[in-house]
């Protein structure tokens, strides 16, 4: 006898600590809640199980099954979903009988009499039993069993369709179970709280710093333009052709900015929402920069600008304004964080099936632990926030790069600076093209 109680808490002891590693190995909610249910029927198949379900309450507070062991995609009967919305409040569990029941059919459930805390009179070819998910006080949803036979068919070591109360040794493992899948349920909801709870919080922080950054990076032209457009207005004062035209030229530049701003927010919109296509079409990488430094002239304001471009680049495979968005977002990243008298390098080769392209400066570099944040929405590097720039310009820039099927990042120079490299497949057409 004690033989055989030993080797049965041994087997008890085995299912309890697979179910704990099972459970543990799922991150997810819906996962742990299959891991569960199938473990019922497992392990309490010989005790009648024939299927587990688990109700828990939705957003609004109404039960549905998040996961079944058989009948997946099952809906409750209304029957049902009032016994279990019973069951959850009462906190106490619930017997369904259905003599009329045959044993093949699963879906649709409609019990023809509840029977609370009995056993039916009758013989009865299907029942369920509704039983509250408790951790504590608190009930966290209801476990649905369906049950094979007359229960009276069982032993009562052997069988959940007798009464279950946990004072009897007959069914403590069952309870023991259940309390330990009731509490990976319970943390695996409260870590998906946690979640969302910091998903919440990062969006507040995102929407205060998008507010913050754009209303900032609007006001700066716009008082720009509207100064320079006021001056002009002045009928008390004469301007000559050179000053009207240092005006022009100042509300023409701040427009740019504007725009580039603009830019900047649709294309990050259309970034986070999968609706970013590159139109490509093979173009000259060395003419591509060529072209973004000419209209960035008014930016660059006479910084020394050093190019590196080989003559025998291939052609690559691109959007042109988008690469013009990125070449013009990492030169203007490089004029806004160094000093007017630094040069700023811009580079490019070939290595393997991919051009690299990189723009480096002789400013302050960026901190190590910065390094990898700094492609992050809205992110500024500590001691920066008093710069200009709404923190979009790169992260922007690695949607684009990463649309394009190529990679972008950062490094800091010996000799202090930074430089940005960005990757862009050359394309297997390209000794082709070369021809």
């Amino acid at each position: 006898l004690r033989a055989e109680q030993a080797s049965r808490q041994a087997r008890e002891t085995r299912i309890l600590y697979e179910l704990v590693r099972a459970t543990n190995n799922e991150e997810e909610l819906e996962s742990q809640l299959g891991v569960v249910v199938h473990s019922v029927v497992n392990v309490f198949s010989s005790w009648g199980v024939r299927d587990c379900a688990i109700l828990l309450p939705d957003a609004n507070g109404k039960l549905t099954i998040r996961a079944s062991a058989i009948n997946t995609g099952e809906q409750l009967t209304p029957d049902e979903e009032a016994t279990a919305s019973w069951v959850m409040k009462q906190a106490q569990t619930v017997e369904l009988h259905d003599v009329s029941l045959a044993p093949q059919q699963s879906a649709g459930f409609a019990p023809r009499a509840i029977v609370r805390s009995t056993v039916s009179l009758h013989p009865v070819r299907r029942f369920m039993r509704m039983i509250p998910l408790k951790t504590g006080a608190k009930v966290i949803g209801v476990l649905r069993l369906q049950l094979e036979d007359d229960p009276r068919h069982f032993t009562h070591e052997k069988s959940l369709g007798v009464d279950l109360d946990r004072t009897k040794p007959e069914t403590a493992f069952f309870w023991t179970f259940l309390d330990q899948a009731t509490s990976g349920i319970e943390r695996a909801r409260l870590r998906r709280e946690s979640l969302q709870i910091e998903l919440l919080r990062r969006t507040d922080a995102l929407r205060a710093a998008l507010l913050s950054s754009v209303s900032h990076d609007l006001r700066t032209p716009l008082s720009s333009i509207k100064a320079a457009a006021s001056s002009l207005l002045q009928e008390d004062v004469q301007w000559d052709e050179e000053a009207r035209r240092s005006f022009a030229l100042a509300i023409e530049q701040e427009a740019d900015r504007l725009n580039r701003l603009v830019g900047n927010l649709l294309d990050m919109s259309r970034i986070e929402g999968g609706a970013l296509k590159p139109e490509k079409e093979w173009y000259p990488v060395d003419e591509l920069i060529h072209d973004v430094l000419g209209h960035m002239q008014p930016i660059l304001q006479g910084r020394t600008v050093v190019t590196e471009l080989p003559t025998d680049l291939p052609p690559v495979e691109l959007d042109y304004l988008q690469m013009d968005q990125v070449l013009t977002n990492l030169i203007e990243n490089a004029v806004r964080y160094t000093p007017t008298e630094s040069p700023i390098e811009i580079t490019a080769h070939l290595e393997g099936e991919q051009v690299v392209i990189s723009v480096a400066d002789r400013g302050p570099g960026i901190p190590p632990v910065d390094l990898e944040r700094i492609f992050d929405k809205f992110y500024r590097v500590l001691g920066t926030q008093h710069t200009t720039g709404s923190g979009l310009g790169l992260a922007v820039s690695k949607g684009l790069i990463e649309a394009h099927g190529g990679r972008i990042w950062a490094e800091n120079r010996e000799g202090g600076g930074a430089v940005f490299r960005f990757t862009l497949p050359v394309g297997k057409t390209r000794m082709e093209t070369n021809e």
